[in-house]
């Protein structure tokens, strides 16, 4: 039976996304790639971006889903790198309740394990279905994202 979208409520939508992958590269080239602002918008196969910073903010342009702003809260490389977005729409960052991101590295055998926790759902819309959709988005999206960046850290 499909969920009625109208009778969703906070508690319905989880806060929290977190997902992890191995990686055969070093922190280094992990960290290369993750501290990008924005690197991870894309459509599960990486792509070029305009960015331009300002201060902690970056502006992100991606060729197929527009501009988006990505706060810098923190990176301590080659170990955790920390963002705040819109959680997967484009503006800015005073506009609207963020989601936020953090990236962490640590060792894993012959390689590292790259973790990503994105924090913020029940707080980023009044509408639940909009919260909902994109929680799902989003979960969606870091496995494909992971993919990415063990794909070019590896090639690193």
């Amino acid at each position: 039976m499909a969920e009625d979208r109208a009778t969703l409520t906070t508690e319905d939508v989880p806060d929290e996304i977190a997902r992890s992958i191995h990686i055969d590269a070093t922190a280094e080239a992990v960290f290369e790639v993750i501290s990008e602002p924005g690197w991870f918008i894309n459509d599960g196969e990486y792509r070029e971006h305009e960015i331009t910073v300002a201060g902690a903010t970056a502006t992100v342009v991606d060729p197929v889903h527009g501009e988006f702003s990505i706060g810098t809260v923190e990176l301590d490389p080659p170990h955790r790198a920390v963002f705040r977005w819109l959680g997967g729409v484009a503006g800015a960052l005073e506009e609207l309740p963020t989601t936020t991101i953090e990236f962490t590295i640590t060792p894993d055998g012959s390689g590292v394990e790259l973790s990503v926790r994105e924090t913020g759902f029940a707080g980023i819309s009044t509408d639940a279905a909009v919260r909902r959709a994109r929680y799902e988005d989003n979960t969606q999206g870091w496995t494909e994202e992971l993919e990415v960046a063990r794909t070019r850290s590896e090639a690193a």
